[in-house]
């Protein structure tokens, strides 16, 4: 084992806890048959079979499942020493980690120039996850900073309100429901609904924003992407409930309307998140402050949306039966 490299541990580790060598490769960035070939100068080193394949799946070796603790060892090892470097460096030429739930990657991004723009030599490194593969970047410690909806209850993290995050029920501009006032909830219920796949955190806020209860909707197609829904709204396949920061372009350009009901918008907040026990860099805790102090007020620019009151969701994470959750 001498002789491998660190590149090739990055790569083990990858495909360890994808258990797959097509997913590994599009997180890295690579060519499959690159990762393989990595994966196979490490088995020669190691003298030994990482991985083997039954039917369809790969699956750890017990030399491999044993060397893949080492690995996260030396790699996380790497990281805090990058960590350590980056503090002498202080905000200027510091490089800033960031991972955002799907639905931030709307206005996210124009965060991040602005902070850049007050700071001259950043480099930004921001990823898009699903909210599994948000938790995944903190618990791997692959991310400096998380922001998401819904916090982790079951991880050692420190956990900060930064903006508020309202939902609404969008429709067609023709829908006959536009120019109505106050809809109560259950009149939605007659509607068809596009909606989230079960699990998902915009799922689970509706299920919230619907008492907690969405038995009786009808609901008339479930889609994992957040673009597909507003296009099948647009379309006329039905309602949909979704984050008012996602649908800004559709309200300007008039393709989508937000329903009057009552009750809404459901409001609930976005998350500043990181490790409870983490050192952050000087550029990381400087991006922190920043969206503490100035988030609101230039997410709010940014969407062009200034929602009536609603109703404030409890601020605290709700402890649900494990799903395949997403954004």
């Amino acid at each position: 084992m001498k002789n491998a490299t660190l590149r090739q541990l990055k790569v083990f580790e990858t495909v360890a806890r994808h258990l797959s060598f097509s997913r590994a490769a599009e997180e890295l960035h690579l060519t499959q048959p690159a990762v393989s070939t990595q994966i196979k100068k490490l088995e020669d080193h190691a003298g030994l079979p990482l991985f083997e394949q039954l039917g369809k799946k790969i699956y750890l070796t017990p030399g491999g499942a044993e060397l893949l603790d080492y690995c996260r060892t030396i790699i996380q090892q790497f990281q805090e020493a990058e960590d350590a470097m980056t503090h002498f460096k202080g905000i200027t030429g510091g490089k800033l980690n960031v991972a955002v739930i799907s639905a931030g990657d709307y206005f996210f991004p124009r965060l991040l120039v602005e902070f850049a723009r007050r700071h001259q030599g950043v480099t930004l490194n921001l990823s898009v996850h699903n909210r599994d593969g948000l938790l995944n970047q903190l618990a791997n410690n692959l991310t400096d900073i998380a922001i998401m909806v819904r916090p982790p209850l079951d991880m050692d993290t420190e956990v900060q309100a930064f903006a508020p995050h309202p939902y609404v029920i969008v429709a067609p501009p023709d829908h006959h429901l536009v120019s109505k006032k106050n809809i109560p909830i259950q009149t939605l219920m007659r509607e068809p609904f596009v909606v989230r796949e079960k699990g998902s955190d915009t799922w689970n806020s509706m299920e919230d924003g619907f008492g907690g209860n969405l038995t009786d909707l009808n609901i008339a197609m479930e889609i994992r992407s957040m673009e597909t829904i507003k296009q099948a709204v647009i379309a006329g396949m039905g309602l949909a409930f979704l984050s008012a920061h996602t649908i800004s372009l559709e309200l300007q350009a008039g393709s989508l309307a937000v329903l009057d009901v009552e009750g809404f918008p459901v409001m609930l907040n976005w998350y500043v998140v990181h490790r409870k026990h983490k050192r952050l860099p000087p550029v990381a805790q400087a991006f922190k402050d920043f969206l503490l102090e100035e988030g609101p007020a230039l997410i709010e620019k940014i969407v062009r949306y200034n929602p009536k009151p609603g109703r404030q969701l409890s601020d605290a994470p709700v402890k649900r039966k494990r799903k395949n959750a997403t954004g």
